[in-house]
Parts: C-alpha cells; structure tokens; sequence
C-alpha cells in the first residue's frame, strides 16, 4: 500500500519532469529537481534561451515582410507595364481602324497639327473640367466600350492628367455630336411672347424747346455713349430744352474719333424724335462764341451724382440752362435713375433706344453680309460676347493666371487708362482677387465661358460668332474655344479685309457690327452680364425677338462657386448644377425696381403685356 501510495504521488512530479521547459513549470520546481545547479544560474539560461527564441522569431518576421513589399512592388510594376501596353495598343488599334478611311484620317492629322500649334498646358480644375468637356461633346458608344475596356481606360487616363490635346484627340476619333437639350434655342415661348413692343406711342405733345439748349459729349464706348444719348433726350424733355446733336469724346481707351453720323442716322433720329423734343444740328450762333466754361455751363460726371432723380435735375439744372441759355453735359454715364421716373419719360427712353437710334447704310450693309456668312448652309448660330478685353481684365483687378507678367503688364496698363483706380488701390484696401472671383465680380474667362458652353449642351458642330475686340491673351487664349467649338469665327475671319478697311482704327464701328450679329443670333450668351453691349443685346432680344431669341445670362457668382469650389467635381454633375443656374435666369418677369429699362425692357412704358 505505501509503495503503490508512492508511485501516486511521484506522478505529478514525474508528470513535470516529462514537460521540462514548458511554460507551466516555475524556476523553484526546476532548482528542486535539477539538485546540483545553482537557481539564479538556471533563471539566467532560461531568459537567454527565450530571448534567442524571440530573436528567431521577429528575423523570420522580418524576412516575411520583406518578401511581402518585394512582391506588391512587382505586381504593381507588372498591372502598370500592363496597362500601359494596353493603352498603346487601344491607340494603335484606333489609327489602324480609321486608316481604312483615308479622308478622315487626313483630316484627323490636319485637327493634330492645329492642335500642336496651339498646345498650351491646362493645371487645376480647368484644366481636368476643359478635358471632361471634351470627352462630353463626343457621342461615345458606351456599349462598346464595355466590350472594349482599354478604350475608356486610355480616354479616363488622360483626361484626369489634363492631357487636354490628347483627349482632344481621342474625342476627333469619334467624330458625332451629342443631341442638343431642345431648351438651348428656345424660351418659354408662350410667357415671352405675351409682351409686345409699344415704346413707340405717345400721349403728349411736342415741346418747343424755349428753355435754351442742351449740348453733351457721351464718354466710353458706342454702347456707352448709346445710353448717354438716350438718358439726354429724356433730360431735355424734362427741361423743355433744345437738343444739339450728341457728339462723342475721344477716349485713349477706345481711340475712336467717330462722330454721331458716322454711326447713327442723323436726320432719322431728328425726325423720329420731333414729336417729343426739338433737335438742332448746331448751337446758334449766337451762343457758339460763349466760353462756355467761363459762364459756369459746363457740368461734367463730378457734378451730377449717379443715377440722379429728375428733381435733381429740375434744381439745379434748369437754373444754369435759363440764364445762360445753353448747359453742356461732358461725360454723362449713367446720370439719369431708372426710377422714380415719370411713365412718358421712361417711355421716351425706350422709343429713343429701340426705334430712334438706326445705324448708318454702310454698317447695315456690312452686317447683313456679315449675317449671310455666318448662315451659310447653316440654320443655327449661337452668338458669344466674350467680354476679356484687356481694359476690363485690368479694371476688374482679378487675377486670370498669367503669373507676375501678367500683373507687372496690367498694371502698367492701369496707370496709362485708370491712374484714378491704381491710385484708389494704394489708398484702400480692396478685397483679394479670390474673393472678388468668388464674389462674381471677375469676367468669365474663354476657358470658363467654353466649360459653361459646353455644359450647356451645345454640340461641337455648333457655329459660334464670338463677339468683342482684341481678346486679352490673343489667340493663344482662344486655343481653348477652338479646341472645344472648331466652328468658331469672328468678324475678322468672316470679312475680307477690304470689307472691314472703311471700319479699320474705328472700334466703335466695329462694335456696331458685333452688336447687330448679336441681337439677330439664334441664342445669344453673354460673359459679363454688366457689360453694356451684353445688357443693350439682351434688351433688344426681348423687345424685338418675340419670345423666340433666347439669351444665356450666367449667374458668375454661382459658377465661380461650382468652378473653385469643386475641384473633384464629375462632369454629369457639374452639367447639372451649369444647367439650373442657367435655368432660373431665364424666367420670363417684368423689369425689376430700379433696373436699367435698357436691358430689361418688359415693363409698361416701353411693352404692353396681352
């Protein structure tokens, strides 16, 4: 019994011994059985022998992880030399299909060299949106490029690289044109047609005029000056003066010398306007000897404040004009408020505006020869006032991109035109040239416009007649349009230049050929909607177009928004977003309080609502 007990209680032990080094034995166990060694010694080992086993273990890690790294490097190095293979191969399988087409193929390499011309590298958001676009105004088979999956690789790839020429390319490869929102060519017919011009009749008898005379010198451009004209007809209503045929200052900006015949019909304008005012070519001469300055008739811009209301007018005008006999306006912008305004004024306006105011043979004829060009073998156009020429790129004090040669030459062109506002700049501090843009008070520039444009819906076989001077940037500049719309042209391109010799050093002229292609165009898009061509353009659309001349008035604040804001933004979205902004400036209401009757016609002095 006590042997068997014995071996029972030798078990464990011998249990132990045959796990030795296991992790459920503590040192004093092992001291125990071990006898003859010493404890601390025999914890010493034992830590030794783990901490090699630990060493062991992380080498392996190691080896495991490197081999890991070595082995993702590979496979990326491998799907990258893979799909860079497919790419050249999807292109390649491109020239091969259209070499079968020889005049296509001409004509792709002829687009290719045009476009190597004109390269120019696009960064940032412009430049991934512009090659968006024009993945967008290709009609893509989407069908076959699923069954072909290299293909939307190659155009995806480039695009979001702002290979703009390459995508460009790419989009000449499948030359079809996208459908056109119908929306594009039409307004809402029904509400737009339902106001009918009436600025034309009247319920008042002539004045006599007995009062004196009044005189102006209209500053700015021809659009400008149109205004003016139209504001001082009102004045000598409201003042029963004479009226001397308006003459124009010569501006350094605009460097025309171009007098009121050599725009506008002379004797029509007198004619059409006797029954409300008397017009005289010239002073008396009587009067035409007076130092006019000497005798305190002269009122220039500083005297008269903005928009000032007809009492203004009837206190401190009217005294000058009936002792001295005669008051001359110089400058005279936007001198006459919109409201409160008496209803036979304001309509007076209107009627000076849309029926008084005709332009000479010469320019209708070249214009109509202007408009048989632009229609030739197409029913469509689409009219584009790029308002970027450099006087308004430098008056705006918005940064475009140019980096300091662009700041070091605006600037100098500030101190020659606006030395006023360089000045005005240096004394106050005006807000960045981010906030500006972010605020809409930039131009829209030619890559902006062509992304709104695009957009919008307008397909490349579009012709589009761009409008305006010399284009800040020139041609260069342009490449962006062209690239997008190939139908692009000009009155320069459209002209030949004995045609356009009589207007040359005349940018007044040739302003009024731009403003009657405008107001005839199909769809007319403005870029600036606080430029006076735009805002007269507009009006008469509206006045004469009835409800079938729609114009594009871009909300800039709204597509700064969606342009700077959203750096990531998918081209169906930003179509979207282009398109609501546009949507909800083209309701059909009347002329707002306060707003210019010029541009905003719909209101009962100048159109009668059915």
């Amino acid at each position: 019994m006590g042997q068997e007990r014995l071996d029972d209680e030798e078990r464990p032990e011998s249990r132990d011994l045959y796990v030795y080094g296991g992790a459920r034995l503590g040192p004093t166990r092992i001291s125990t059985l071990a006898g003859d060694l010493n404890p601390k010694q025999s914890i010493k080992r034992g830590k030794r022998k783990r901490i090699r086993a630990c060493s062991a273990c992380s080498e392996r890690r190691t080896a495991k992880t490197a081999i890991g790294v070595i082995a993702i490097l590979g496979f990326f190095c491998l799907v990258n030399w893979f799909m860079l293979s497919r790419l050249h191969e999807g292109r390649v399988w491109l020239r091969r299909g259209l070499s079968k087409n020889p005049n296509r193929n001409s004509k792709l390499n002829e687009e290719r060299k045009k476009f190597e011309k004109t390269k120019r590298k696009y960064n940032g958001t412009y430049g991934r949106m512009l090659s968006l676009a024009a993945h967008a105004l290709a009609e893509v088979n989407h069908v076959f490029f699923k069954n072909q999956s290299y293909l939307p690789f190659s155009v995806t790839l480039f695009c979001y690289f702002d290979r703009f020429l390459i995508c460009m390319e790419m989009v000449f490869d499948f030359d079809q044109n996208k459908l056109e929102p119908k929306e594009l060519w039409q307004e809402p017919r029904e509400q737009a047609s339902a106001w009918k011009p009436c600025a034309d009749q009247r319920s008042w008898t002539p004045d006599d005029g007995k009062n004196g005379y009044i005189m102006v010198t209209a500053n700015g451009g021809i659009n400008q000056q149109r205004v003016a004209v139209c504001n001082i007809v009102v004045v000598a209503r409201l003042l029963n003066a004479s009226l001397v045929i308006p003459k124009f200052m010569l501006s350094d900006v605009w460097t025309d010398a171009s007098h009121f015949g050599d725009i506008y019909q002379v004797e029509h304008f007198i004619k059409y306007l006797s029954p409300d005012i008397r017009i005289v070519k010239e002073l008396p001469k009587n009067l035409q000897s007076l130092d006019l300055e000497a005798i305190g008739s002269v009122v220039t811009d500083s005297e008269v404040m903005k928009e000032a209301k007809p009492d203004f007018y009837m206190q401190h005008t009217l005294p000058i004009l009936v002792k001295n006999g005669v008051v001359h306006f110089v400058g005279f912008g936007n001198r006459l408020a919109f409201d409160p305004i008496p209803s036979e004024l304001q309509r007076l306006r209107c009627r000076c505006n849309f029926h008084a105011l005709h332009f000479v043979p010469r320019i209708q004829e070249t214009a109509a020869l202007l408009m048989r060009r632009l229609r030739d073998s197409r029913s469509y156009y689409l009219a584009l006032h790029l308002r970027f020429e450099i006087d308004m790129v430098a008056h705006s004090l918005c940064y475009f991109g140019g980096g300091k040669t662009e700041q070091k030459e605006l600037d100098s062109y500030r101190q020659k035109h606006f030395p006023s506002l360089l000045t005005l700049t240096k004394k106050k501090k005006f807000p960045s040239a981010d906030v500006l843009r972010t605020e809409g008070l930039c131009p829209l520039t030619p890559e902006e416009a062509v992304l709104m444009l695009a957009a919008l819906g307008f397909n490349r076989e579009t012709r589009v007649f761009v409008a305006g001077a010399n284009i800040y940037g020139g041609s260069k500049r342009l490449a962006v349009l062209t690239s997008l719309y190939p139908n692009l042209v000009t009155k320069e391109k459209l002209l030949t230049q004995s045609e356009l010799q009589p207007f040359k050093n005349f940018s007044s002229q040739l302003a009024a050929l731009d403003f009657i292609a405008c107001a005839a165009a199909d769809a007319f898009a403005m870029t600036d909607p606080g430029s006076q061509l735009s805002s007269l353009v507009s009006g008469y659309r509206i006045y004469y177009g009835g409800g079938k001349m729609p114009t594009i008035r871009p909300n800039k604040r709204r597509l700064s928004d969606i342009l700077m804001r959203n750096s990531t933004i998918e081209w169906n979205v930003f179509e979207q977003r282009v398109r609501k902004a546009i949507r909800q400036t083209k309701h059909v209401s009347a002329r707002p309080t306060g707003r210019s009757v010029y541009r905003y016609p719909r209101c009962k002095e100048c159109m009668c609502h059915a």
